[in-house]
């Protein structure tokens, strides 16, 4: 192929292009989810009068309750928490070099789980409920978020410790997430047992993970989060390259690979404490996106990050509005269709041998 000094190859373009067209068709596709997630359930709206009072005119003060009070913010919360995960599996998979890390996979999500359920029963941020459709209020978001912050970062730290150790493998980070998961689950476990009637049948549904139970205030926290995340992970998206080639090649990049490494693990464990404490562990989302994301996109982290972020919303919203179909009128959480989704997709990682 011919081409003159300073052009640009035109298969690289190609190359480009098709990376851009898979991020704006996801764009498409998910405002065109968002609409049907919003029309469909225990009442059918009109997809066009979605649109209308979204966009600010009203139709009816029965749709305006219905969407601005339910679906809405449970819709929205599916993409923010979707994205969120995906973006901190993204990068954490990045950062370990390790094709099977995520926070559900390496237990910092259960760890993150049960710093939320102190806050909850024990320092008394929440207000607890029997009711199906509002088990927990976390009265005070800050300070669950914080408690369920400091036991992810707990997780990481142990996690990044392992990680270290010269030889680790993916397996051994892996038996090392089982561990913390079987003990920070003990722990809630625990918990539950000095709980009465009412507080333990709260607390074992909010430790499902489900979106609907988020409030505005709830969800703009959340987004403020995972959007600083993305920023940040946008931002770093070279040194994740270079950390791909691995960590001596990065640093004779000129990378510091020991701070990237622990900056982007902080990060990510803040998007799930503040996910878990707020939602309740949603897993196999941040594990399984972007592995979908890199078939099509590739592992050129430019792309794969914004990518994994965008499709992260598509998946778990996709999952929620199944889950509230599947067995309507009743609405399952969300929680448990992620993990028969993903846990098929986890015992095909490892029987592949997590090639990347």
């Amino acid at each position: 192929m011919h081409f003159s000094k300073g052009a640009v190859p035109e298969d690289y373009l190609l190359y480009i292009r098709r990376k851009y067209f898979w991020i704006m068709g996801g764009v498409l596709f998910l405002f065109i989810m968002l609409i049907y997630s919003i029309s469909v359930g225990a009442v059918t709206i009109p997809p066009y009068e979605v649109l209308q009072t979204i966009t600010g005119h009203s139709v009816s003060t029965k749709w305006d309750l219905i969407i601005w009070n339910i679906r809405l913010p449970q819709a929205l919360a599916a993409i923010v928490a979707g994205a969120g995960l995906s973006v901190a599996g993204v990068a954490m998979q990045s950062i370990l070099r390790n094709p099977i890390a995520s926070p559900f996979t390496l237990g910092i999500s259960n760890a993150g789980a049960f710093g939320a359920a102190v806050s909850v029963v024990v320092l008394g941020t929440g207000k607890m409920q029997s009711t199906v459709a509002n088990a927990v209020t976390i009265n005070n978001p800050y300070l669950t978020t914080t408690v369920a912050l400091f036991f992810c970062l707990l997780a990481t730290g142990v996690i990044l410790l392992i990680s270290s150790i010269r030889g680790a493998s993916p397996e051994v980070m892996v038996l090392a997430g089982v561990a913390l998961s079987s003990l920070f689950t003990a722990g809630t476990a625990f918990l539950q047992y000095f709980a009465d009637d009412t507080q333990l049948a709260a607390v074992v549904f909010w430790t499902f993970g489900d979106v609907g139970r988020v409030t505005w205030p709830e969800l703009e926290i959340m987004a403020g989060v995972v959007l600083l995340a993305i920023i940040f992970f946008v931002a770093n998206c070279w040194n994740y390259n270079a950390i791909d080639a691995g960590d001596e090649t990065a640093k004779g990049l000129g990378v510091n690979v020991e701070r990237t490494r622990l900056v982007g693990m902080v990060i990510a464990a803040l998007v799930s404490a503040v996910i878990v404490a707020f939602l309740g562990v949603i897993g196999f989302i941040g594990l399984v996106c972007p592995h979908m994301v890199r078939r099509v996109i590739g592992d050129d982290q430019r792309y794969l990050i914004p990518g994994s972020t965008l499709f992260g919303g598509i998946l778990l919203l996709a999952s929620d509005t199944a889950a509230r179909l599947i067995i309507s009128p009743y609405v399952l959480p969300v929680s448990i269709l992620t993990a028969f989704m993903g846990a098929p997709v986890f015992i095909y990682l490892l029987l592949k041998g997590y090639k990347r």
